[in-house]
């Protein structure tokens, strides 16, 4: 047993904070607001990849470096994920003795006699547990070290922001096989990372270029016999103050020694299965990533989806409210929560350094050290011209699923809020559409989802000035009047719901003759601050199928021309055209390909008649899923041509998961099937459904309608789509329109 020391401080090295440029072979485990980023053996290290653990916006690890006799370890498997356990499987390389090793035993350790597991688990603390057994046939003197370093990097540093001044690093502080990590923000918080290390003796890092990033080294020492086993563990947590010396309220929960039983869901999900195994796998990953997205707060007993991992673990509107669209048929408790944390952070006063207008729906929300110390807009900021119209396009959808009046009534003020919004703020102009451009100094260039600085171009490849009206955003407008006219009237409010029909009917009136481009027969990406079109083409125009606002009559033309070889890269539509000015395959928003765009763009095409062209996007997105790790849709991937490279590119800093790429699976089934909801009339319709023809069999037991629920077999037979009720539970009536 190690006696007690007394305790000691050692200085925190400055900080070095590599900008994150790259996320390839990054591993990735998260549970509520705590996420880890490591390499395959569980390291983290300071590179370009932006390791480290963090809580929300603040990275409360940035280095653990795990040695055994003084060297790396072989990585055999990387994590594998077993309920809430990550297990990492590694051995050793041959480790060779120092002559002046008075504990030296034997000849050298021979390459792979020692068998190293090392288990995480994340529940409100990080609890690492390394095992080590040992397959020599002679005792081997063991030396097992960690080493750790804490930077309380702001998400927005690790993401390559430079800052005027940071906070400051306290002493560290170590008392025992405890150390304490503190650092005293500008916005008044002092944030403390411990780490408790039973047994291990703890010491100041000597050697920084053998330890890079650390400043702390614990090692336990042992000799193990032949098949015996050596265990080591440690803890991470993290507390906040608000203020120096204050009392602080604890983050994480108490350390776990043992894991319990896995937490129950959070939400329920239908039981879908296909004859598809591929298919299958994906959807069974992204309903894992869906429960891993879920975030606490802001408020106690509030839930949120985030928007994706690493950089955008915290509240998106646009993101979140297209995540809840995707998989409103099959999860709507999403969608309703979605709705209400939006709804109770919906801007009520104008504020230009947050771009915030009464009615406006947010587009970020941070909580880190930057955003509260006024550095950033951030806190929420809401620059984004989407978010507002798709908070009621996803109201409508709700309530047409769940036929919740009560939720639509507690709601309803919000959302003629947000309708005044479209109708003053979001007119800059008064010409009708919704435009945007930025007040804030630290704006977005662009808000609409394309919100890259070089994504909305003329044809000659020059960025369009505002204020820039997008094509899709008038058609999430149009989709959102004719969603509460329904609402409205299902209120009794005839008066308000005849006049969103017609206002309706008029923003598509006039779209189609202000971005329809004859001579290209498509429709513009955007009317810049002159109204001139910006003729390039682009993936706008499926979202712009998808609201309805495209006339029947150019719809199949418009379908059509998006599957050509320019737009589709034969994994899916490219966000901009090969060929045109500023194209770039590897561009965010010039030449990639985006899940959550793709699978709204079918749902579009099936709406447009053209189902063929829809199970075509379908099938090449669940294809390239086969391609990535556990067949995970990431954000993006890159826009190579399939025939060029054969194989889908990864983009190196996409998010993954990704809540809007892990929900589009289950938006391609729904638009499959067709399905359509009145929860009020205890009926589901399902519109042409059809099949493509990599799979013939789809069955969904408990697909909820209201508080009832349908079981459906889908089925294809010679080219052929049939639907059959299995089972209900409650009265839902279901017509199948073949």
């Amino acid at each position: 047993m190690i006696a007690r020391t007394a305790p000691r401080t050692i200085p925190a090295p400055p900080p070095s904070i590599i900008p994150a440029t790259d996320l390839g072979n990054v591993e990735v485990a998260k549970a509520g607001n705590l996420y880890l980023l490591t390499d395959a053996r569980g390291d983290i290290r300071p590179d370009s990849r932006g390791l480290g653990l963090y809580l929300l916006d603040t990275r409360i690890l940035s280095s653990s470096i795990l040695r055994v006799n003084g060297s790396g370890l072989t990585l055999l498997r990387g994590p594998h994920h077993e309920g809430e356990i990550d297990t990492i499987q590694l051995t050793n390389p041959e480790l060779r003795r120092n002559p002046a090793d008075k504990h030296g035993v034997g000849s050298p350790l021979a390459l792979r006699e020692l068998s190293v597991t090392r288990a995480r688990r994340i529940d409100g603390t990080l609890h690492e547990r390394v095992i080590i057994e040992s397959f020599s046939e002679t005792t081997e003197p063991l030396d097992v070290q960690i080493g750790l370093g804490v930077d309380m990097a702001d998400i927005f540093e690790v993401r390559g922001y430079k800052r005027a001044a940071r906070g400051t690093l306290r002493l560290i502080e170590i008392e025992g096989d405890r150390i304490e990590f503190g650092y005293d923000g500008l916005d008044g918080r002092r944030v403390t990372t411990t780490v408790t290390l039973p047994r291990a003796r703890i010491g100041a890092t000597e050697d920084m270029t053998a330890w890079p990033g650390t400043s702390v080294v614990a090692s336990w020492t042992a000799r193990l016999r032949p098949r015996g086993r050596f265990v080591v563990e440690w803890t991470v947590s993290n507390e906040v103050a608000e203020t120096p010396g204050a009392r602080r309220t604890p983050v994480a929960r108490a350390i776990v020694k043992e894991a319990p039983p896995a937490h129950a869901p959070r939400f329920e999900v239908p039981n879908i299965r296909s004859d598809h195994e591929f298919l299958d796998r994906t959807l069974r990953q992204s309903v894992a990533d869906l429960h891993a997205l879920h975030n606490d707060g802001p408020n106690p007993g509030e839930q949120y989806l985030a928007a994706g991992i690493p950089w955008f673990t915290t509240l998106f509107g646009r993101d979140s409210i297209i995540a809840a669209l995707e998989t409103v048929a099959f999860i709507p408790s999403l969608a309703k929560s979605t709705l209400e944390v939006l709804a109770r952070l919906q801007a009520t006063e104008d504020d230009p350094w947050r771009d915030a207008e009464p009615g406006k729906i947010l587009h970020e929300l941070r909580t880190g050290e930057m955003a509260r110390a006024g550095e950033t807009p951030h806190s929420p900021y809401y620059g984004s011209v989407d978010s507002t119209p798709l908070w009621l396009i996803l109201l409508g959808e709700v309530h047409a699923w769940t036929g919740d009046d009560a939720l639509v009534e507690r709601l309803w003020p919000h959302a003629l809020a947000a309708l005044d919004w479209i109708d003053r703020s979001g007119d800059l102009d008064g010409d009708g559409f919704i435009e945007y451009e930025r007040r804030s100094r630290l704006g977005l260039r662009n808000q609409g989802w394309k919100d890259s600085g070089d994504a909305i171009r003329h044809i000659d490849g020059l960025p369009c000035d505002g204020p820039i009206a997008l094509a899709e955003v008038q058609g999430y407008v149009y989709a959102a009047r004719r969603a509460m006219s329904r609402l409205a009237r299902h209120r009794g409010d005839v008066t308000l719901a005849t006049r969103l029909e017609a206002d309706a009917n008029d923003i598509r009136d006039r779209f189609d003759a202000a971005f329809w481009l004859p001579d290209a027969g498509f429709y513009a990406m955007a009317l810049d601050g002159a109204k001139r079109p910006a003729a390039t083409i682009g993936s706008n125009a499926g979202q712009a199928l998808w609201s309805g606002i495209i006339p029947a009559p150019r719809a199949m033309t418009v379908a059509d021309r998006m599957l050509q070889p320019d737009l589709f890269s034969g994994w899916g539509i490219r966000t901009y055209a090969a060929g045109q000015a500023g194209y770039n395959p590897v561009g965010y928003h010039t030449g990639s390909v985006w899940p959550h765009d793709n699978a709204l763009a079918a749902a579009g095409f099936k709406a447009a008649g053209a189902a063929d062209g829809a199970n075509t996007i379908a099938g090449r997105l669940i294809e390239a899923a086969q391609w990535f790790p556990d067949l995970r849709l990431p954000e993006l991937f890159c826009g190579y041509d399939r025939t060029a490279v054969g194989a889908p590119v990864a983009y190196p800093v996409a998010c993954s998961p990704q809540a809007w790429s892990a929900a589009a699976p289950f938006s391609l089934i729904s638009t499959m099937l067709g399905l359509r909801p009145d929860a009020s009339a205890k009926r589901l319709e399902l519109i042409q459904p059809t099949l493509p023809d990599w799979l013939t069999k789809l069955t969904i037991t408990g697909l909820p309608i209201g508080h009832e629920s349908v079981d459906l077999l889908v089925h294809r037979w010679r080219g052929r789509t049939s639907a059959e009720v299995l089972g209900r539970r409650g009265s839902i009536d279901v017509i199948i329109h073949a």
